[in-house]
C-alpha cells in the first residue's frame, strides 16, 4: 500500500519534547516577569528613587530570557532526539523481527530484556506469535509432505500391479481386481480422512446438544464385533453427560478412540469407556490395556501420519495415521481438550474434556 511520506516517530517525539520544554520555559519566564515586575514602579526614579524602573528591568531581563529559551530549544532538540531514540530502540528491534518474519525467517526471536513495560510486553507477545506460527508452518509442511507420500503410495502400488500384470499374460485377473480394489479402498480412506480433518479444522458444523453416554454406547455397539474377534472385553459405563457440538463428529471421536484402543491392545485385553460430569466439563475417558508406551511417543500420537514403530499394524485394520489427529482436531474445534497418558501397566488413557452444556 503506497502512502505519502511523513515524519518519523523519532522526529515527531523530538519536536514534541523540544516544543514542550520551550513552552514550559516561556511560561516560567512569563510568570517570573509578571510576578516580580508588577511591583516595580513605572517612573523615572524607580523604587524609593534608587532602584531601576520597570522599563529598564524589562529591557535587561528580555535578552537573558531569550537566551534561556534558545538554550532550552537546543537542549530540547538534542536531548529529545537521544531520548526518543533510546525509547524507540525496542520498537526498532520488533520491526526488524517483523521484517525478517515477512521474508520467511520465523526462527528469529526478539527476547527483549529489561523491566516489564509496554515494549517488553509487545516483544513477548510477538515472540509467542512467531513461535506458534513457526510451529504451525512446520506442522503444515510435514502434513503436506506426509499426505503427499500417503496418497502417492497407493498410486505407485497400483502402477506396479498393472506393470506386473501387463508383463505376465497368465496373471490372475480376479487377483488383479482384488488387489486394485484393496489399494483403491486405502486411497479413498486416506482422502476421506483428510477431508474430515480439513472440515473439522474450519469448524463448519452446527451445534446441537449431544449426549456423550449415548454416543459412547453407539460406538461400542458398532465396534463390538471387532472386539469379539480379537478377544477384547469392551466395557461402557458412566453417567449421562451432555455437550454442545456435532453429533456425527463426536461419534467419530469416540469411534476412533475405541477402535484405536481395540487394535493397539494385547490378547484378552480390555477397553473401558467411561463418561462423567465435572463442574464445567463433560468428560469421556477411553482406557485400554496394551504394551508399555515410551514417554517420547505420547506427544507424537496426535500428529498426522506419525504412527511410530509400536503403532504400526499390518492387518486389515491398519489405519492411515490420522485417527488421533482427527480426534484432536475435532475436540479442538469443539473448544475441548484431548489428554493422552501412558498407563503404568501398559496401554493408553485418552481423556476428552468438552465444555458442559447446561
Amino acid at each position: 500500500m503506497n502512502r505519502r511520506p511523513g515524519l518519523s516517530a523519532r522526529l515527531k517525539l523530538t519536536i514534541s519534547y523540544a516544543a514542550f520544554l520551550v513552552l514550559a520555559g516561556a511560561v516560567l519566564l512569563a510568570v517570573v516577569q509578571v510576578s516580580l515586575l508588577r511591583y516595580v514602579p513605572d517612573n523615572d526614579q524607580g523604587l524609593l528613587g534608587i532602584s531601576p524602573n520597570r522599563y529598564l528591568l524589562t529591557h535587561t531581563f528580555a535578552p537573558a530570557a531569550a537566551t534561556a529559551l534558545g538554550f532550552l530549544l537546543v537542549f530540547g532538540v538534542l536531548g529529545g532526539w537521544l531520548l526518543a531514540g533510546r525509547m524507540l530502540a525496542p520498537l526498532t528491534r520488533i520491526a526488524d523481527a517483523a521484517r525478517l518474519a515477512a521474508h520467511g525467517s520465523l526462527s528469529h526471536r526478539i527476547r527483549l530484556t529489561g523491566p516489564a513495560d509496554e515494549f517488553r510486553e509487545l516483544a513477548d507477545v510477538f515472540d509467542t506469535m512467531l513461535e506458534r506460527l513457526e510451529s504451525q508452518v512446520g506442522e503444515q509442511q510435514r502434513f503436506a509432505a506426509n499426505a503427499s507420500h500417503e496418497l502417492r503410495t497407493p498410486l505407485a502400488v497400483s502402477q506396479a500391479i498393472l506393470d506386473v500384470a501387463g508383463k505376465d499374460p497368465a496373471y490372475d485377473r480376479d487377483r488383479l481386481v482384488d488387489r486394485l480394489r484393496e489399494v483403491n479402498t486405502r486411497a479413498i480412506d486416506v482422502t476421506e480422512a483428510l477431508l474430515l480433518l480439513s472440515r473439522s479444522d474450519r469448524r463448519h458444523f452446527t451445534h446441537e446438544p449431544v449426549d456423550l453416554s449415548l454416543v459412547a454406547e453407539e460406538a461400542a455397539e458398532t465396534l463390538l464385533p471387532l472386539a469379539e474377534q480379537r478377544g477384547i472385553t469392551l466395557d461402557v459405563s458412566g453417567e449421562q453427560v451432555h455437550a454442545s457440538g456435532s453429533a456425527a463428529l463426536l461419534l467419530r471421536v469416540v469411534t476412533n478412540l475405541v477402535q484405536n484402543a481395540i487394535v493397539h491392545n494385547v490378547p484378552d485385553g480390555k477397553v473401558t469407556v467411561h463418561t462423567e460430569r465435572r463442574r464445567y466439563a463433560s468428560v469421556l475417558r477411553v482406557e485400554n490395556t496394551g504394551r508399555p508406551l515410551p514417554a517420547e511417543l505420547i506427544p507424537t500420537l496426535t500428529e498426522p501420519f506419525q504412527r511410530g514403530t509400536s503403532r504400526t499394524r499390518s492387518d486389515e485394520h491398519d489405519g492411515v495415521g490420522l485417527g488421533l489427529a482427527i480426534v484432536h482436531s475435532i475436540v479442538r474445534a469443539h473448544d475441548g481438550m484431548l489428554e493422552l497418558e501412558a498407563r503404568e501397566g501398559g496401554g493408553l488413557l485418552a481423556t476428552v474434556r468438552l465444555p458442559a452444556r447446561r
